[in-house]
């Protein structure tokens, strides 16, 4: 149902924001799984960083389309997803913000789940992370994994990111305050495990077992866009009051010298071989 112009602004708690490099094999599924939100209204950010696909298109054509999502059609054309986070989150105005991938989709109630926690959450609770899921969400596997890394994981391994940037449902103001997405702070890889750890800095982080997304499983070759066994085990290991010392004084340089710049995302090598 269409909201009148003088209602949405003050209606819309939720802005979506997707940033998207030649994404025309998955976006229209992403985009398709928001049209079925139970929650109305809300707004869409899709922020396009130098497509030379059909995306863009395709994204025009579903915003036209939309009744009780307000979209903006934004386009950064500096190489590196951290700089298309940064331009959309710039344009969000909502209480709330949600940071989707275009390769994932969303079950129809996402945001109105997340609402209610947010909403049932103490002030000092900046956000909550969805978990991955795959293949069927409501199998007994998928459910158990779900229930350990929302309920025991967070626990043992207290003010960490577990969950990626594809399912990060924040407050606004705590999220900016943080910094946000920025390549003067973190133009590398892994950018939601160091940006969760600004996070922290301004509270608590939540979990639950009915926030859940489902990202696609499309690449194949993830030496680039992720951190080693020992650089991974070192970060559960170390306490949060080492965090700046890992990110900053450990892992940037390392990332340095294996060039994992942000813009490394940009290889797409699912694609390889594809017409």
């Amino acid at each position: 149902m269409a909201v009148p112009e003088h209602n949405f602004a003050a209606l819309a708690r939720w802005t979506i924001v997707i940033p998207y490099f030649n994404e025309e094999a998955f976006l229209p599924a992403t985009l398709a799984s928001l049209s079925a939100q139970t929650h109305r209204p809300f707004r869409v950010i899709l922020v396009d960083n130098g497509s030379t696909d059909n995306s863009p298109a395709l994204a025009r054509a579903w915003a036209q389309a939309q009744q009780g999502i307000r979209t903006t059609l934004l386009s950064e054309p500096t190489p590196g997803q951290v700089h298309a986070l940064a331009a959309g989150v710039a344009a969000v105005e909502t209480e709330f913000l949600a940071i989707c991938d275009a390769d994932t989709l969303y079950p129809p109630g996402y945001l109105e789940t997340a609402t209610a926690r947010m909403d049932a959450a103490p002030p000092s609770t900046v956000g909550f992370i969805a978990h991955d899921t795959h293949a069927d969400p409501d199998s007994l596997r998928e459910r158990a994994g779900r229930w350990l890394y929302t309920h025991i994981v967070p626990k043992l391994l207290r003010r960490q990111a577990h969950g990626g940037g594809y399912g990060h449902l924040m407050r606004t103001a705590p999220f900016r305050a943080s910094g946000g997405y920025s390549a003067q702070l973190w133009p590398y890889v892994l950018k939601d495990h160091e940006l969760v750890h600004r996070l922290t800095k301004q509270g608590d982080i939540g979990y639950a077992t009915d926030l859940w997304v489902q990202p696609s499983d499309r690449r194949a070759d993830r030496k680039g866009v992720r951190w080693t066994l020992f650089e991974r085990v070192l970060y559960h290991l170390t306490p949060p009051f080492t965090k700046d010392w890992f990110f900053y004084g450990f892992l940037r340089p390392r990332f340095i010298a294996r060039g994992q710049k942000d813009t490394v995302l940009r290889e797409q090598n699912w694609a390889e071989g594809q017409p």
